[in-house]
């Protein structure tokens, strides 16, 4: 086959909406959320906390997570760790005021859970319920949604 007469074509791929990343963001409805892309899920009077399946998403594949407040009284807002990814470190962020009582042993030695499962195995810590009040100022599913483009 002559060279010269091969032509090569490569169609483009179709961008749907429906296939566009944030369109598959899981949310789930049963959570709570702040600004700052935690989730909160609320077990009696603890909370387990974690970041939303968006921010893991533009973090990237993380390979670090560094908890040192297990034990200590956190506010709202406080940094209670940081994550690591491969380019960035970015804190992490109490959406309520409380004791951290757990941390996620597991991601010590498997921190990319927090990627592949972020809102089960991926969980960070677990806080004590300080203020309950706190809890009706963090955001629905469907307004964190809105917040990021879902």
């Amino acid at each position: 086959m002559d060279w010269q007469t091969t032509v090569l074509t490569f169609d483009p791929p179709i961008h749907h909406p429906t296939n566009s990343p944030t369109r598959h963001m899981n949310l789930p409805a049963t959570l709570k959320y702040t600004k700052d892309h935690e989730w909160i899920r609320i077990e009696g009077d603890v909370a387990y906390v974690g970041v939303t399946d968006h921010a893991q998403k533009e973090l990237g594949d993380i390979v670090y997570v560094d908890i040192d407040t297990l034990d200590k009284d956190v506010a709202q807002h406080d940094v209670f760790g940081t994550v690591e990814a491969v380019k960035t470190v970015s804190d992490l962020f109490s959406p309520i005021t409380g004791t951290v009582l757990e941390v996620n042993a597991k991601l010590a030695d498997a921190p990319e859970t927090v990627n592949s499962d972020p809102y089960g195995d991926g969980w960070m810590v677990k806080i004590s319920i300080a203020n309950l009040a706190e809890l009706d100022g963090l955001l629905s599913a469907e307004t964190y949604g809105e917040l990021v483009g879902a």
